[in-house]
């Protein structure tokens, strides 16, 4: 293949690379998949205001989540199973964010032990959570990413049933047993029908968790706690309310609830409410450096990476990875210079003109 441009090149070499069923299963969205192609559309409504004549000869893309420093606003997202992308699985992707100075979100439903993980580098980590019916198996797990220097806890609160993924249904997706969980709970589905994910997500999630359990959640671990899946005012607003530590923006990559919006759509309001009293960030079809500049402008910290990143895992392993954060860095950087924005500081609402913006500019 020609040299790889961009990030999206890569999503095709994975395509060539895994497994039909491994494929569709990082691929697919819910139901119609109408939220998984409007997560990308809609950064594509938004346009630049971009200043002249700024000295850009240095740009600083740095900035820190939680006061641990990265080198550019762009992080792992938790996305499951990774050696079902690449036999080096999970410690190749942290590998990689290791190299690139930043902050990698461990799976919950990892494939490698968050201990493999732990000591495959030096670097700041964060665990992902679901909250199992079998409220020890979480316990032990955020226990044990204490004792193996993970530095905050990510609990996703979009899951209180697995959303209708009709490739994982077709393709009778399997639910591999995960390392993590040997001899607490099993987490292995064959499916003779269905996808076998749902299945397992159906036994052990528990639907019936509520704002109080972020108290819970609290008397287990000292580590600060991000909430993931909100959408709305209303949940960044009770979010606040709780205690929580900060905000991930996202709709899970548009695997749960159909026609729920665009993330980039509702950032917005969320930070409005939240008023900078803890950060949010975002993830959900940011495929280039532009989107990243978009998503600080309308007040994220920083994005995730979900897909890309295992995208560029099955086409080159830890090389990968590391490719698709360097070039959307390096598209990033390109965007703030030619918007006039030497550091992050510099990048404002006033760079950016949303869809909405223009509807009532034309009125």
């Amino acid at each position: 293949m020609d040299q790889i441009v961009n990030v999206d090149e890569f999503q095709e070499l994975a395509k060539q690379a895994l497994p039909k069923m491994y494929y569709d299963f990082y691929n697919g969205g819910a139901e119609d998949q109408h939220t998984l192609n409007e997560n990308v559309q809609a950064f594509r409504r938004i346009m630049f205001r971009p200043r002249v004549l700024v000295d850009v000869s240095n740009i600083d893309m740095s900035t820190s989540i939680l006061g641990y420093p990265i080198s550019a606003p762009i992080m792992i997202a938790p996305t499951a199973m990774h050696k079902l992308a690449h036999p080096k699985g999970e410690i190749a992707t942290a590998k990689a964010a290791a190299a690139c100075n930043t902050i990698m979100i461990v799976p919950f439903m990892s494939t490698c032990t968050i201990e493999e993980v732990a000591s495959s580098c030096n670097a700041v980590r964060f665990l992902q959570i679901y909250v199992y019916k079998r409220r020890d198996v979480t316990a032990q797990i955020v226990k044990r990413a204490e004792k193996a220097g993970f530095k905050a806890i990510v609990l996703t609160v979009d899951v209180p049933r697995l959303g209708r993924r009709e490739a994982d249904i077709k393709n009778k997706m399997i639910s591999p047993q995960l390392k993590n969980f040997e001899g607490l709970v099993s987490t292995e589905v064959r499916p003779n029908e269905g996808s076998g994910v749902e299945a397992f997500a159906s036994s052990a999630f528990d639907a019936s968790l509520s704002w109080k359990d972020i108290e819970w959640l609290r008397s287990i671990t000292k580590l600060p706690i991000l909430v993931k899946g909100l959408l709305t005012r209303e949940d960044a607003l009770k979010a606040v309310e709780a205690g929580v530590d900060g905000i991930v923006v996202s709709n899970h990559g548009a695997r749960q609830l159909d026609y729920s919006p665009a993330t980039i759509t509702v950032l917005e309001e969320v930070v409005h409410v939240v008023k900078g009293r803890i950060p949010v960030l975002l993830d959900g079809g940011v495929r280039r450096g532009t989107d990243v500049f978009k998503a600080l402008a309308l007040g994220a910290q920083a994005v995730l990476i979900g897909r890309p990143i295992v995208y560029g895992l099955a086409a080159k392993g830890e090389d990968g990875v590391k490719k698709v954060i360097d070039m959307l860095k390096n598209e990033f950087e390109i965007t703030m210079a030619l918007s006039g924005c030497p550091t992050i500081d510099d990048v404002t609402r006033n760079h950016v003109r949303t869809e909405n913006e223009r509807i009532k500019s034309m009125l």
